[in-house]
């Protein structure tokens, strides 16, 4: 099973549906105004790194890094295909990101997630991958349906 993990650098009808079901996911989850996932076209802005996984060729995850100040950047998009999940490809995703950030000397990974029951397998995924809680970061206001999460990623030398 030939996985590969690489940067988007434009919209494929492909990335669409699958960000548009990870938006769908969100619908019951919040209000919209405490739903933060950005559209496809903010992921492919400059600023931010966003990657897809493929598995044989097919799209089974996303993840991207948006810049929120020097040294600090958020986790947005992370989405594995429903029909995949369990099968560890959220924790390769998530690896994959922290090692790209700390590549380039980011030292602080924080993240705005739903509190809502549908978000608990990624609430244990974040928890086990050294995040903690922490208070609203960025542009974030305090929400009940968001968890704020954040994790220092060590930095060599």
């Amino acid at each position: 099973m030939p996985l590969v993990i690489e940067r988007v650098g434009a919209a494929t009808p492909a990335l669409a549906a699958f960000l548009a079901d990870h938006h769908a996911d969100m619908d019951s989850t919040a209000p919209p105004e405490s739903q933060h996932a950005l559209p496809l076209t903010r992921l492919l802005a400059p600023e931010v790194r966003l990657f897809a996984m493929y598995v044989d060729g097919e799209l089974v995850a996303t993840g991207a890094l948006a810049p929120i100040e020097p040294g600090h950047e958020e986790l947005k998009s992370m989405r594995t295909d429903p029909a995949r999940r369990g099968a560890g490809l959220g924790t390769r995703m998530l690896g994959f990101l922290l090692e790209d950030a700390a590549a380039r000397g980011i030292r602080r990974v924080s993240l705005e997630t739903g509190s809502d029951e549908f978000f608990r397998p990624a609430h244990r995924l974040y928890s086990r991958s050294g995040f903690v809680d922490t208070d609203p970061f960025g542009s974030y206001r305090p929400d009940p349906h968001s968890l704020f999460l954040t994790r220092v990623i060590a930095q060599d030398g």
